[in-house]
């Protein structure tokens, strides 16, 4: 049974987190927020296509919560994503920084910015699936 996409991906926050991490992933990303399990804490679930993506979970701050890596081992999270000319504007009109990076001999441009906690987001743009002039 081989892997054929991401199912979803958990952030751990803090209850006072939850509301920018919302903000980012539903203004920026355009997920949308939906249904959840009835889970004792806090958090989000957040869809794309009808699919739950992002997992968004609040937990009490521990003491050594601040000093702990936002990833720990993870370097990014990456989205395949259409629409790049669009997504250009829309995140420079949202005024979010963000850096492009083309793949040397592959119709692929990638995106990268991060969000309010520092995760590393890349949105992958398959430039042959994609409309004229939106590269």
């Amino acid at each position: 049974m081989p892997v054929t996409a991401l199912h979803h991906f958990t952030i751990r926050c803090t209850p006072d987190e939850l509301p920018p991490l919302v903000d980012f992933y539903t203004r920026v990303l355009r997920l949308q927020v939906g249904a959840r399990p009835d889970i004792p804490a806090p958090g989000a679930w957040l869809y794309a296509g009808g699919q739950p993506i992002v997992h968004l979970y609040a937990h009490l701050s521990t003491p050594d919560a601040a000093v702990r890596p936002v990833t720990g081992h993870l370097d990014h999270i990456s989205f395949r994503s259409q629409g790049l000319k669009e997504m250009r504007e829309h995140l420079a009109a949202a005024g979010v920084p963000f850096a492009e990076a083309p793949i040397p001999g592959w119709a692929i441009q990638q995106l990268f910015l991060h969000d309010p906690r520092g995760l590393k987001i890349e949105m992958t743009f398959w430039l042959d699936t994609e409309e004229e002039g939106a590269a």
